[in-house]
């Protein structure tokens, strides 16, 4: 699913005032995490994830989220990036057409 250019503004709009609901640290995306990952998408749709590590580590477990869950990365500031997977069966948040 590819996001348009105002729905990434949309969708940013609302990510100021998410908290983190995931952090990644040392043991990287572990079956844990990615069982947490999973269920905050399945519900929230939208969610924060900390990502403690260098810029490349970031990225890569940016990337791997991206191809795992099929989600969209909304931002990424920092250590903390926006993901957006639309939930088919009971959507929560209403996107601009």
């Amino acid at each position: 699913m590819s996001l348009s250019n105002r729905q990434l503004r949309y969708l940013r709009g609302l990510c100021h005032k998410l908290k983190p609901v995931v952090m990644v640290g040392d043991k990287g995306l572990s079956e844990n995490v990615r069982t947490e990952i999973e269920t905050a998408l399945n519900h929230h749709e939208l969610v924060k994830i900390k990502l403690k590590a260098d810029r490349e580590t970031r990225t890569a477990w940016a990337n791997q989220i991206e191809q795992s869950f099929g989600a969209e990365t909304v931002q990424t500031i920092g250590q903390v990036a926006s993901f957006f997977r639309r939930n088919p069966k009971k959507p929560v948040i209403d996107l601009p057409t």
